[in-house]
């Protein structure tokens, strides 16, 4: 008998399915794709030999997430290679500015507004553990580390309201860009979050990338499962609920909206209206180019990131994305850019390798998106086109088809707010329990929301734990960790 089943392999449906597995239960994992991983998989796009990850890239929150400090990748063979310079930034005048794990070494590159990025981030790297604790928890109770909460609290609220400490265009150029990863409205509380947990995480845990691609994680997780039980069905798509009426514990690792199809009528008017009011963000257009060269950024300096933000001066990438968060199209959109064998170097085969780039769109925007981020790109480096041996585009609405998480090309799965953040997807002080008995959400349409770090997923395997079988413990999730019993 299956004692629960998951309803989607991306990396928090995996989350959930190890967890509950550790804890004794027979998982069956349904996956409409057929390929599991969700955000984590890594297709050879045009070369059998060259692999494309084809959602996410880089992943600052594997190596801080508590789930996976737990799981331990590198004990089951998965190398987060860490780029020395976590991220670069290059400014429409040439310059450049750029961030080493080092804080010491990136106060020295931006000059006189050095020891205000000292002052900024050397208390939360200091913290980052607490700090990270904090932001990736179920956010309903209060913070075991309140000294860290309230420094977060400090710093979000000062560039959250515009209030820039900084002199110089590149140190201001610098954190806009990593706040810019909320996909949404600068300045706003939610951004400047994002910019102090990334940004902070940049001089603590880094920004790697998984060696030989992002399913790597996801294959290292699908091999846990399988070791203590769980089964997988690829290639099917569970459309009603009604499937696995006869199974005890449903984690549905999917969109509100998708839930909402699955549900029918079956949910409660309240909550249902509640989910059908659930915001959707801002799109991402995405774009993967089988190149022959490194690409040839003019500023040398930007040759050495592990990701490229380009956005140009900080008002431009202010003005860009409040147009694009309002659905407006804008020519010149924000754009992160990953060249994968800078940093791992096997990601380069027979002299060609792959570039990643996301382009800040409109939310449901239709427009294929190659031109667009290669015109961007060279902006910054002429020559880029000239390297291309192949391309594809998916826009952002075509994302969605892809993986229906991703309404209207939102790959946060919903809008970041303050609000929304602590109301996701719905007011309730267990946000994973559904009114269905038995079913629980757990994708990052749940706190703590988005980006490969499995705590969506994991929280929600506790919840249905406590529940169901009074577990109270969460299970040892360690390459040596046996199952409850």
């Amino acid at each position: 008998m299956t004692d629960a089943a998951v309803v989607g392999t991306g990396p928090n449906g995996l989350a959930a399915a190890v967890t509950l597995a550790r804890a004794g239960l027979d998982v069956a994992l349904f996956e409409a794709n057929d390929t599991i991983g969700g955000g984590l998989r890594t297709a050879a796009l045009f070369d059998r030999d060259v692999p494309h990850d084809i959602c996410s890239a880089v992943h600052p929150m594997a190596a801080a997430s508590p789930f996976f400090r737990q799981f331990d990748l590198a004990s089951r063979g998965v190398r987060l290679v860490q780029p020395d310079m976590p991220y670069a930034h290059p400014l429409p005048s040439g310059q450049a500015a750029a961030a080493w794990r080092s804080i010491a070494r990136t106060a020295e590159h931006l000059g006189s507004d050095g020891p205000r990025w000292t002052r900024l981030m050397t208390p939360l790297a200091a913290r980052s553990e607490a700090v990270v604790d904090l932001l990736l928890s179920q956010q309903r109770a209060m913070p075991r580390d309140v000294s860290a909460a309230l420094l977060l609290a400090a710093r979000t609220l000062t560039h959250g309201t515009g209030r820039s400490p900084f002199s110089a265009e590149p140190a201001r150029a610098l954190l806009t860009g990593v706040a810019a990863h909320a996909v949404g409205k600068i300045p706003s509380l939610a951004s400047a979050a994002v910019a102090m947990f990334l940004g902070h995480l940049a001089h603590s845990t880094g920004w790697p990338l998984p060696e030989g691609g992002s399913a790597r994680i996801a294959d290292a997780m699908a091999a846990d499962i399988s070791a203590h039980g769980g089964v997988f069905h690829t290639g099917h798509h569970v459309r009603d609920l009604t499937e696995l009426s006869d199974v005890p514990i449903v984690m549905l690792d999917t969109s509100p909206k998708e839930f909402l199809a699955l549900a029918g009528p079956r949910l409660p008017t309240r909550y249902a209206r509640a989910l059908r009011r659930y915001r959707y963000g801002p799109g991402a257009a995405k774009a993967d180019f089988l190149v022959t060269e490194p690409i040839p950024w003019t500023n040398p300096l930007v040759r050495q990131a592990g990701t490229v933000h380009l956005g140009g001066t900080h008002t431009d990438i202010v003005c860009q994305e409040r147009a694009t968060a309002r659905g407006e199209r804008v020519t010149d959109p924000f754009v992160l850019v990953a060249d994968p064998a800078v940093t791992d170097p096997s990601r380069a085969v027979n002299g060609k390798r792959p570039v990643w780039a996301y382009a800040h769109v409109p939310h449901g925007d239709t427009r294929d998106p190659v031109d667009m981020i290669r015109g961007r790109i060279e902006e910054y480096a002429p020559g880029f086109g000239d390297t291309i041996v192949a391309s594809r585009g998916l826009s952002a609405a075509n994302y969605e088809t892809y993986n229906p998480n991703y309404v209207g090309g939102d790959i946060a799965a919903g809008a970041l707010t303050i609000r929304q953040t602590l109301a996701r997807p719905a007011m309730r002080w267990d946000p994973y329990r559904t009114p269905l008995p038995g079913v629980y959400l757990c994708s990052s349409s749940t706190p703590p929301g988005p980006s490969v770090h499995g705590m969506c997923g994991y929280l929600a395997a506790q919840s249905a734990l406590r529940t169901h079988h009074g577990l109270r413990t969460p299970p040892d999730l360690s390459p040596t960790g046996k199952e409850l019993t």
